[in-house]
Order: C-alpha cells, then structure tokens, then sequence
C-alpha cells in the first residue's frame, strides 16, 4: 500500500497541481526549511470567504512540494473557516506514508502557509487544530 502512496507522491512531485503564481492575489505567502532549504510560496484569490483560486511555487524535496501540491488541491472551493479545521494529521493522511521526524518539516510546510495566510484573513485556526499542535 505504500507504494501506491509513494507513486502518487511523485507524480505530484513530478506533475504538481495548481503550479505558478497569481496575479494580483488577495494574499501571498512565503516559508521555507532552514534546515534542508525547502522554499514554499503561496497565492489565493478569495472571494466571499472562498477560496477561487490557489497557486504555489517552490523548490525543495518530494514531500514539501507533493504536500503543497495535495493541499492546494482542497483548498480550491473550500471557506477559509473549513480550512481553519485543517491539521497536522490532515496533512500526514494526504502523504499516506510514514514520515520521519527529520521529514516533518517539510511534509508540513504546507501547513504553515495555509496558516499565514488564514491568518492574513483574519481568520483563527479552529480549536481541533490548535489542539493538533
């Protein structure tokens, strides 16, 4: 089953979705992994409280830009408030293979974004993802 999993890992690595920048967006943001050099940016186009459009741009390994790709791939129609809910482990079931402690990082640099951006928005991470810190 894994195997699977990776398989569709890579070919988000290899085909990601929703690759390239927006113009104008309402909310752009940036990380990256000091410690391996993973760099993520992040565009949204929202309206009304939902997300019409999203872009990422990056470089770094499989996982960071798979997990990216896989996110971007939610967030397209979703509220901002639904996205709220989203959690480290939300994140992890989207990968579908085991990550090392060394890899968290940058299977969650997605994550990271989406939360900057929410936060962009004014709008709070819901509890149960608090709690999944």
């Amino acid at each position: 089953m894994d195997s699977l999993y990776a398989e569709d890992i890579l070919d988000h690595y290899k085909n990601p979705r929703n690759f390239g920048q927006l113009d104008d967006p309402d909310i752009r943001v940036e990380a990256n992994n000091p410690l391996c050099g993973d760099r993520l940016s992040m565009d949204l186009r929202v309206k009304d409280g939902v997300v019409e459009d999203v872009r990422f741009t990056g470089r770094g390994c499989a996982i960071s830009q798979a997990s990216a790709s896989m996110l971007t791939e939610q967030m397209v129609g979703a509220t901002l408030t639904e996205l709220a809910g989203t959690t480290r482990q939300d994140i992890l079931d989207n990968l579908g293979v085991p990550i090392s402690y060394a890899r968290m990082k940058c299977a969650l640099l997605s994550l990271g974004l989406l939360r900057q951006a929410l936060a962009e928005a004014g709008v709070p991470i819901s509890q149960q993802a608090e709690e999944d810190e």
